[in-house]
């Protein structure tokens, strides 16, 4: 799994007055990069503060892999309908018991509803000839071909994303297993509805690689990022 919109709070010294994002990423970087951090409230608390969050998944259609999207999209051979599975990600809008599509934290009973809201779901597809041109299209960005010479698929990256007010474990993940199945004609919304109802993994397929899953933004009230009266006594909050 990758992020770009991650959030993470550090207590720091009060006489603190360094270049916090500064500091982080001459030790860090390339691989991790803080692009902002600001003082913050006491009570704030980079997880459980959060209000919503909204996560993207990379599918690579196409009948051969792309190296440079190898370790940020799933690559899936055979030809997706994007409008099916659109249609079957509209089934997850609203509230629902999360049961089939997440993996149970120990200790909580089958029973026990896990009920989430989906306020975002859908697909689209994103135009890459800019970034990859025609090293994605043999033969030219028409499409591919066979070896008779003949025009085929043109390859696709799909995107989904997906927000909700918060996600249990493998949710996002195995609804995509579920859509890319609509995708290729194994099922559909009325079958990730009967799912949601059902309240059990059993017969789902497994959940999506990770590779293609990204946290694209958490999201708080403005409320929880003003810093408090308290915020610079003893030692400050940062959020990055």
């Amino acid at each position: 799994m990758h992020a770009t919109g991650q959030v993470v709070h550090v207590d720091l010294p009060a006489d603190f007055e360094g270049d916090l994002a500064r500091v982080v990423n001459r030790q860090l970087s390339p691989a991790i990069v803080v692009r902002a951090a600001e003082p913050v409230g006491d009570d704030f608390d980079a997880r459980r503060s959060a209000t919503a969050r909204r996560y993207r998944y990379l599918v690579w259609n196409a009948s051969a892999p792309e190296p440079l999207l190898a370790r940020l999209a799933w690559h899936v051979a055979e030809p997706l309908d994007v409008k099916a599975m659109a249609a079957a990600a509209d089934a997850l809008l609203g509230e629902h018991d999360f049961r089939a599509f997440c993996r149970r934290p120990a200790g909580r009973p089958a029973s026990e509803p896990i009920v989430r809201t989906v306020t975002a779901a859908a697909w689209r597809t994103v135009d890459v000839t800019g970034v990859l041109g025609d090293l994605a299209w043999p033969g030219g960005p028409r499409g591919e071909h066979g070896p008779s010479g003949a025009p085929g698929r043109a390859p696709a990256l799909l995107r989904f994303d997906v927000a909700a007010g918060s996600f249990c474990h493998q949710m996002v993940r195995s609804v995509v297993a579920v859509l890319v199945d609509a995708g290729r004609g194994r099922v559909n919304a009325a079958t990730v509805i009967e799912l949601l109802a059902a309240g059990t993994r059993a017969g789902l397929p497994q959940p999506a690689p990770p590779h293609g899953l990204c946290l694209v933004g958490v999201d708080y009230g403005r409320a929880l990022l003003e810093p408090g009266p308290n915020t610079h006594g003893g030692a400050e909050k940062h959020g990055a």
